[in-house]
C-alpha cells in the first residue's frame, strides 16, 4: 500500500499498455480504411476483367452472313459470369445502326457514345447499382461495315463480398500482429522497469542511517533518476554528519562554561563577604558573556551547515564581503580599543559563492585576531587564480595543533582560552566553496586566509 504522502497513479506498465493499445487502435483504423479501399479496388479490377473476358468471348463469336451480323453466344462467356453466382447478368449487342442484335434492349449504353474500344461504366440494373463494359468490334467487309458494340454487365454483390473478405482478412492479420506486438511490448516494458522495484527493495532493506550511494545496473533513463537519488542521499549524509559533529561539539563546548557558571553561582550564594561576592559575580558575568559568544558561534556554524547545500552560489565581489565584515564587527573595535586597517585592490575580485557564509567566516577570523592577536590588525583581499580573504596581526598565532593541514579537524581548544569553533567555521566555509584555509607565521606576524578559486573579472 502506498504511503499516505504518496499519490498513487496508473502504473507505468498500464500507461505503456494504454499507449500501445491506442497506437494499435488508431493504426488499425487507418489500416482497415486502407484495406477496405484496397479491397474495393481489387474486387473492381477482378470482376472488370471477368466482364471484359465475357464481352470479348461474345465479340469473337460475331460473324457476318449474307450481309448480316450473326451472334452465336458462347457458353464460355456465361461460365465467366457464373463466377459471380448471386449477381444478375444483363447483356446487349448493338449493330452499327444502333439496333439491338440480341440481348436486353434496356441494357444502358455508355454516355460517351463511341468512347473507345473498351469502356467501363457504372449504371443500374433496375433498382440495383451495376457495373458494365462496352466492347467495340469493327467490321470492314464488302457486305457489312461498321462497329458492333457488345455490352455486358452485372450487379455488385460479388464485388462487395470480395471487398469485405479482403478487409476482414487484413483485419485478422492486423489483429494478430497487434496482439503479438502488445505482448512483446508488455514483456519489454516489464523487463525495462525491473530496476525500479530493485531500487525500492534496496532502499526498504537499508538501515535508517545508511545513506551510502546505491550501486545498481539500470537503463539510462532509470540511471538518471538513480544518480539524482544518490546525490540527494549524499546531501542528506553530509547534513547528517555535519549535524552530528555540531551536536557533539556543542555538548562538549557548553559543558565546561555551564559547569563553571554553576560552580561560581554556588560560591556566590555561600559567600558572606560582599567584596568577595561582587568579585565572584563579575566572574559569573564574564563567563556568561563568553557563553553567549560561544552560543553565537555554534548557531553560526549551524547556519553554515544548513546553507552549504541549500543556498545557490552566486557571482560576487570579494571586496564587498570584506567591507561587510568590517561593518559587522565595528562594535568589537570599540570594545577592544583597536583599529582595523582595510586593504582592498583597485579592481573587482570575483568569486562564486554565498556572501553570507563567507562574511560569517571572515568575521570569525577577524574576531579571533581582535581577541587573541596583537595590533596592528589588517583585513584584506588579494586577487588572482586563488583569490584570498585574509586577516593578519603581529602576534605569534594559535597553538601548533590549531595550524594542522586542511584535512585535519581543528582542535576544540583554541589559543588563549578560545573555543576554536571560529576556525572550524572558516574551514568549513572554505571547503564548501572548494577552497582552503592557510595559516602562516613569520617575522611580520600571523596571517590566516581563506583561499577561493578566482573568476575572470
Amino acid at each position: 500500500m502506498p504511503d499516505a504522502g504518496v499519490r498513487a497513479t496508473l502504473s507505468l506498465k498500464t500507461r505503456v499498455a494504454l499507449a500501445v493499445g491506442s497506437v494499435l487502435v488508431l493504426g488499425g483504423a487507418v489500416v482497415l480504411i486502407a484495406a477496405l479501399a484496397y479491397g474495393q479496388q481489387a474486387a473492381r479490377e477482378a470482376y472488370d476483367r471477368l466482364l471484359l473476358g465475357a464481352a470479348a468471348d461474345i465479340a469473337t463469336a460475331i460473324s457476318i452472313r449474307d450481309g448480316d451480323a450473326i451472334v452465336d453466344l458462347p457458353i464460355s462467356a456465361f461460365e465467366l459470369m457464373s463466377l459471380a453466382p448471386d449477381d444478375r447478368i444483363r447483356y446487349r449487342v448493338v449493330g452499327p445502326d444502333g439496333a439491338t442484335l440480341t440481348g436486353d434492349p434496356a441494357t444502358p449504353l455508355p454516355e460517351d457514345g463511341d468512347g473507345g474500344e473498351v469502356v467501363f461504366y457504372d449504371a443500374t440494373f433496375g433498382p440495383e447499382p451495376a457495373r458494365y463494359v462496352a466492347l467495340t468490334r469493327r467490321f470492314a467487309e464488302r457486305s457489312f461495315s461498321g462497329p458492333v458494340r457488345v455490352v455486358i454487365g452485372h450487379t455488385l454483390l460479388a464485388r462487395r463480398d470480395l471487398a469485405r473478405d479482403i478487409a476482414q482478412n487484413a483485419l485478422f492479420v492486423l489483429g494478430g500482429a497487434g496482439a503479438v506486438m502488445a505482448l512483446f511490448a508488455w514483456l519489454v516494458v516489464s523487463r525495462a522497469l525491473q530496476p525500479l522495484p530493485r531500487i525500492g527493495e534496496a532502499l526498504a532493506a537499508r538501515d535508517s542511517t545508511d545513506l551510502t550511494p546505491l550501486s545498481l545496473a539500470a537503463p539510462r533513463e532509470v540511471a538518471g533518476m538513480l544518480t539524482s537519488l544518490n546525490g540527494f542521499m549524499a546531501r542528506l549524509d553530509r547534513q547528517s554528519v555535519a549535524t552530528g559533529k555540531l551536536i557533539a561539539d556543542a555538548a562538549h563546548q557548553l559543558r565546561t562554561p555551564v559547569a563553571a557558571i554553576r560552580a561560581q553561582a554556588q560560591l556566590a550564594a555561600a559567600e558572606n563577604d560582599p567584596e568577595r561576592r561582587d568579585h565572584i559575580t563579575a566572574r559569573i558575568q564574564d563567563r556568561a558573556v563568553g557563553l553567549g559568544r560561544l552560543l553565537d558561534q555554534i548557531l553560526s556554524r549551524a547556519m553554515i551547515i544548513h546553507r552549504a547545500d541549500t543556498q545557490p552560489a552566486t557571482l560576487l565581489d570579494l571586496r564587498d564581503v570584506a567591507v561587510e565584515i568590517v561593518e559587522a564587527t565595528d562594535d568589537l573595535f570599540v570594545e577592544a580599543g583597536l583599529e582595523v586597517m582595510l586593504e582592498l585592490p583597485g579592481r573587482a575580485v570575483p568569486v562564486t559563492g554565498d556572501a553570507l557564509s563567507l562574511a560569517e567566516a571572515g568575521k570569525n577570523l577577524l574576531t579571533n585576531a581582535l581577541r587573541h592577536g596583537k595590533p596592528p590588525i589588517r583585513l584584506g583581499v588579494t586577487p588572482g587564480p586563488q583569490a584570498a580573504l585574509w586577516v593578519s596581526d603581529c602576534g605569534s598565532g594559535p597553538a601548533e595543533d590549531m595550524t594542522q593541514g586542511p584535512t585535519e579537524r581543528f582542535s576544540s581548544r583554541g589559543a588563549a582560552g578560545g573555543s576554536g569553533i571560529g576556525l572550524a567555521i572558516a574551514r568549513e566555509v572554505a571547503e564548501v566553496h572548494r577552497g582552503r584555509i592557510t595559516m602562516k607565521t613569520g617575522d611580520a606576524g600571523f596571517v590566516v586566509a581563506i583561499e577561493l578559486p578566482g573568476r575572470a573579472a
